[in-house]
């Protein structure tokens, strides 16, 4: 349906801006393009996504045929209707939605927070602790709390990462195609980048430093993690021993 023809900067230009706004706006009619492509155009499709990607379609077709001035008018148009559809996707139909495979990540991330900096469970505590230095026994305690929290967050972020697997391949070109319209306030993109660089880290067949690195990591965390539960577990069969029912 496109063109490479579309909105091509005229060659006398030069200045790199027209260039930089033929490339952005191929962009978008690219992204447009796949909207179309994913909402349909047969009679299967619900009433609002067909009319939706009817519409887009009729747009596209307008720029690649027009001409001149027109279609920079055309293309201005287009462009406008293919973003303001996409600043909604979260809102399109079931089933059509670029990162609707990601949303129960989303919540996930909502709920969990797992990039957090501060530990997640122990904030007050450790910060009066460290500011009151209440003694060794306290503050042994409170670093085995902190180093809990770390390692859950690290381990909550893989278990987030394999979660996502089926829905990483599905959103890679929604990714691509976003990629040069996106905004610093889109998280969702920002969170679908980071999820697939994580993914294509620890997944690799062939890892590089950086994902071997990584999986190193997690097995490092996961060991002591469980030399800790090992050392708590001991710890309370002690006081049950001292105690017995």
């Amino acid at each position: 349906m496109m063109n490479s023809d579309t909105c091509r900067p005229t060659s006398g230009s030069s200045s790199s801006e027209p260039i930089v706004e033929y490339i952005r706006s191929e962009s978008v009619l690219k992204l447009g393009q796949k909207i179309v492509d994913e909402l349909g155009l047969d009679q299967t499709v619900d009433t609002l996504g067909r009319w939706m990607a009817h519409y887009i379609a009729e747009k596209i077709g307008d720029v690649e045929t027009a001409t001149g001035e027109e279609r920079t008018q055309k293309m201005s148009e287009c462009r406008d209707a293919i973003l303001k559809l996409w600043s909604h996707r979260n809102e399109l139909p079931n089933g059509k939605r670029p990162f609707e495979g990601f949303e129960p990540i989303f919540r996930a991330l909502q709920s969990l927070d797992p990039d957090d900096t501060p530990p997640r469970y122990f904030r007050q505590v450790r910060s009066a602790a460290d500011e009151n230095d209440e003694g060794s026994q306290t503050t042994q305690w409170l670093g085995i709390a902190s180093g809990l929290d770390y390692t859950a967050r690290i381990l909550i972020r893989y278990c987030i990462t394999v979660a996502a697997q089926d829905a990483v391949d599905i959103s890679r070109d929604w990714v691509a195609l976003a990629g040069a319209i996106a905004k610093e306030e889109d998280i969702d993109i920002k969170i679908v980048r980071f999820v697939i660089a994580n993914a294509d880290a620890l997944n690799s067949e062939n890892p590089d430093d950086r994902g071997k690195k990584k999986i190193e990591d997690l097995l490092k965390r996961l060991e002591g993690f469980s030399h800790i539960a090992t050392a708590l577990s001991t710890h309370l069969r002690q006081q049950l021993d001292r105690n017995p029912p």
